[in-house]
């Protein structure tokens, strides 16, 4: 069952970069989760896969200290739905989905996607602090902060684009 959830159902044994793996099939279930249910239930979904995952991957890891096997994905899930959930704001917050008219909508997940990918690689400053632990806490803790610093600069150039690159269109 731990491998079950770790691996989100066997997707962090896809190579190569399982984590990058992980982090798709995770914006693209989360951004169905909104869609299809609402900002609310990505929210819950995003404090579920957290609560879950430090869970799962400290069991996981228990008798393996300083581990973090690139087939553990719940992290990558983690972190990315929490990276979606700042545009997904934006749309709610709006009265939007962030499916309603593809043609306008998909730079916000495709920003949270790769800016996510770009944080949990490049490891930038709490991050790197958090993968530093060497322990099941670090594993989650590292995607949590990419995918929070990934949100925030979405929304930065969401409202870079629509302020200023838009108001000089006009």
């Amino acid at each position: 069952m731990l491998k079950l959830i770790n691996t989100v159902f066997y997707v962090g044994l896809l190579r190569p970069a399982p984590g990058t793996w992980g982090s798709l099939v995770a914006v693209l279930i989360g951004w169905a989760i909104e869609h299809y249910l609402g900002f609310l239930a990505l929210l819950v979904a995003t404090i579920a896969a957290s609560a879950l995952g430090f869970w799962s991957v400290g069991e996981a890891l228990r008798d393996r200290p300083g581990e973090d096997p690139s087939e553990i994905v719940i992290d990558e899930v983690a972190g990315q739905w929490l990276a979606l959930l700042f545009p997904a704001f934006g749309f709610w917050s709006r009265g939007l989905s962030m499916g309603v008219d593809l043609h306008m909508v998909w730079p916000g997940p495709v920003a949270a996607f790769f800016l996510f990918r770009l944080f949990d690689i490049w490891k930038p400053w709490l991050v790197g602090r958090a993968d530093r632990r060497h322990d099941a806490k670090g594993v989650m803790l590292d995607d949590l902060w990419a995918g929070l610093f990934a949100g925030i600069v979405s929304i930065l150039l969401a409202g870079l684009y629509h302020g200023i690159v838009l108001g000089l269109m006009k």
